[in-house]
């Protein structure tokens, strides 16, 4: 009976704290990552905002050749009256 209680001792001062150590070392990291993993889903909602006039940029373009076209045109037109 005394054997029975021994291994009931044993099992509260050592195995039961060393469970607790290494689920530690396992949880903590995993709740870290979770932190990580919110950050960039935060950030990355928050870069998807500002990305959206990125579309326009190529009406922009059109309209600058366009511009720069006339421009030229222009200033040929200068020098030919100069």
């Amino acid at each position: 009976m005394w054997l029975w209680w021994l291994a009931n001792l044993v099992g509260l001062v050592i195995v039961i704290p060393l469970v607790i150590l290494l689920a530690n070392r396992v949880v903590r990291p995993g709740l870290e990552i979770q932190a990580y993993s919110d950050d960039i889903l935060e950030h990355g909602v928050l870069l998807t905002e500002n990305l959206v006039p990125v579309s326009k940029l190529v009406d922009t373009d059109a309209k600058v050749a366009k511009v720069t076209g006339e421009a030229v045109r222009y200033v040929t037109a200068l020098r030919r009256l100069v």
